[in-house]
C-alpha cells in the first residue's frame, strides 16, 4: 500500500497504510517521540504520499523531516487552513474533525448525519442530506470530566471509567461515575433530537462505550478520521 495517513490527536496517534478508502493494519502510539515514531514507519516502507492530520501546529523543522520521508507530504494543521476550502468546510474545524466529517458524507451520501466523536473532547457535528456541514458543538470528554473533577475539587476522588453505572448514585464514586456518564447520555439524546431525521454515527475511544447504551439504532465506526484522510489522499495521487 502506496499511501500513509497519520493522525496526531489530542491523546495518541493513529496510522495506517492505505491504497484508495482500504486501509491495512491499523497503528497506535502514545508517547511525546511523535516524530520518531513515524520515521520508524517510513523506515519499513517509504510511502509514496503521507498524509498528516495534527491537532496542533507542526514545526517547520518536523514538517521539513516528514518531507524528505516520503514522495509527497500533505501536511493538515492549523497552518494549512486554507486546504478545507475546498471542501466546504470552515477554517475553524481541526483536521481530525474535518476528516470525521469527509468520511460520513461518503459513508452516507444522501442522508442527513449527526456525527459524535468520543475522545478527549466530546464533538458533536451536523451534516444536512446534501452534505453541507451545519455546524457543531465542543465539550469535554468522558475521561476530561473524570479528571477534571478531581483537579477542581479537594474532596472528590478521581476514579476510571465504570463498566457500568446507574442513572442515581448511591456512593460517591457510584455519584461521580452516574453524574459523567448519565450527564453525557443526557447531551446524546438532547442531539438527537434536534434531527431525529439524521444517520447517527459514532466514533473515537469511547464510541463504543456509549453505543452500548443507546436505545436508538446509530452507526459505530472505528477509524473514520483515517477513512477521511485517504479521501483527501485520493485528491493529491499523482
Amino acid at each position: 500500500m502506496a499511501n500513509l495517513l497519520i493522525e496526531i490527536g489530542n491523546t495518541a496517534l493513529k496510522a495506517a497504510w492505505s491504497e484508495g478508502m482500504t486501509l491495512g493494519k491499523t497503528f497506535r502510539y502514545q508517547g511525546e517521540k511523535v516524530i520518531d515514531y513515524i520515521c520508524s514507519l517510513t523506515g519499513r516502507e517509504r510511502p509514496d504520499l503521507m498524509v498528516v492530520s495534527c491537532v496542533y501546529p507542526l514545526s517547520a523543522y518536523d514538517a521539513d523531516l516528514l518531507s524528505r520521508e516520503c514522495g509527497k507530504l500533505v501536511l493538515l494543521d492549523g497552518k494549512h487552513p486554507q486546504i478545507l476550502g475546498k471542501y466546504g468546510l470552515p477554517e475553524w474545524l481541526t483536521y481530525d474533525r474535518a476528516a470525521s466529517i469527509l468520511a460520513v458524507r461518503h459513508l452516507f451520501q444522501g442522508r442527513g448525519c449527526t456525527l459524535f466523536d468520543f475522545g478527549t473532547t466530546l464533538t458533536v457535528d451536523f451534516i444536512d442530506a446534501s452534505g453541507t456541514y451545519l455546524g457543531g458543538n465542543i465539550s469535554p470528554g468522558c475521561r476530561t470530566r473524570f479528571k477534571a473533577l478531581n483537579k477542581y475539587s479537594r474532596s472528590l476522588p478521581r476514579i476510571a471509567t465504570p463498566e457500568n453505572s446507574h442513572p442515581i448514585g448511591t456512593s460517591l464514586e457510584d455519584s461521580i461515575a452516574s453524574g459523567v456518564i448519565s450527564g453525557i447520555l443526557f447531551e446524546i439524546e438532547g442531539y438527537l433530537a434536534l434531527h431525529p431525521e439524521n444517520v447517527v454515527v459514532f466514533t473515537g475511544g469511547d464510541a463504543n462505550y456509549f453505543a452500548k447504551r443507546m436505545k436508538n439504532s446509530i452507526f459505530a465506526v472505528c477509524n473514520l478520521v483515517l477513512m477521511g484522510l485517504s479521501l483527501i489522499a485520493e485528491e493529491y495521487e499523482d
